[in-house]
């Protein structure tokens, strides 16, 4: 019997709608969730990534702004961008869309967002409070994929969960997460040897390595929930996720397709996160103090 089919798509509506809830809340006392892009460079998938992200703000009803600047910009123009950002009343999110230019340090510019309005999770602070468990903006992508699981009905606690990849965006914070949650956690990356072994013992499996292909039906387990968080360009210039998904399907139990599975709930979540940052400022300011929309 093959594979059920998460929709991320379907499931971050249904997620987005309650987020507008939360949004006409705030707004009725005087508050609206504001989000800024900072964007370096002309880089065409981070440009299209960010018009994703100015579209469901829109759509929730979060303000947005979008900075770009020059490729070639030096440290301090974003450093003082984001000092700038970090002091204004009205933005309650601040994101770096990645990767930056060559000549730019990632952590030295994303340690400079406030920890407050760091609605990437990507600050040490927050990456810190993931750590210990008492996560405040989980880093948008497994909580994207957590979201999915639960969404579709598939336990955490107690099942062996295998992550292939360990970037700080994906691997090791889905690591942590899943393992809050009560998995038993396998970390699998490139210096693992026989890389199948560890996969096929998996209940849950999330690959993020960016290779194309890379799982096939014959690494995984029957019955398995098999997350794909990779996002691949083909020559044919299709999209295809690190899962061969139509013979993984045949095996699985369930799946998420590449597009329209994890993506949407990434972005859904960055909004969550956003609309958690306005409710955190609203919650700690003396009343009188709150930016009218």
């Amino acid at each position: 019997m093959a594979a059920i089919v998460i929709d991320g798509v379907a499931i971050a509506k249904l997620i987005r709608t309650e987020l507008k809830q939360h949004v006409q809340a705030l707004r009725a006392r005087g508050i609206q969730p504001g989000l800024a892009v900072v964007l370096l460079g002309e880089n065409q998938a981070s440009q299209l990534y960010t018009r994703a992200k100015v579209g469901a703000c829109h759509e929730v009803g979060v303000y947005s702004e979008v900075h770009q600047l020059p490729a070639d910009s030096d440290e301090s123009a974003a450093l003082d961008l984001i000092r700038r950002l970090n002091r204004d009343p009205r933005i309650h999110g601040i994101l770096v869309q990645l990767p930056l230019p060559p000549q730019l340090d990632d952590g030295r510019i994303l340690e400079e967002i406030s920890a407050d309005k760091d609605v990437d999770g990507f600050h040490v602070h927050n990456m810190g409070k993931l750590l210990a468990g008492a996560s405040v903006y989980p880093p948008c992508t497994p909580y994207g994929v957590v979201k999915l699981l639960d969404a579709a009905g598939i336990p955490i606690a107690g099942r062996d969960a295998v992550v292939v990849g360990r970037s700080v965006i994906v691997g090791k914070p889905m690591a942590l997460m899943l393992l809050e949650r009560g998995a038993t956690v396998t970390f699998c990356h490139s210096q693992t040897r026989d890389l199948a072994a560890h996969t096929r013992r998996a209940d849950i499996l999330v690959t993020a390595v960016g290779r194309p292909g890379l799982i096939s039906a014959a690494m995984i387990k029957p019955g398995a929930a098999v997350i794909d968080v990779g996002i691949n360009r083909l020559p044919s210039g299709k999209v295809a996720g690190d899962v061969d998904f139509e013979s993984v399907k045949a095996k699985a139990a369930y799946i998420t397709p590449v597009p329209g599975g994890v993506g949407p709930m990434t972005v859904t979540m960055l909004i969550a996160n956003t609309v958690r940052a306005a409710e955190r400022r609203i919650a700690s300011e003396p009343a009188g103090l709150h930016v009218a929309p």
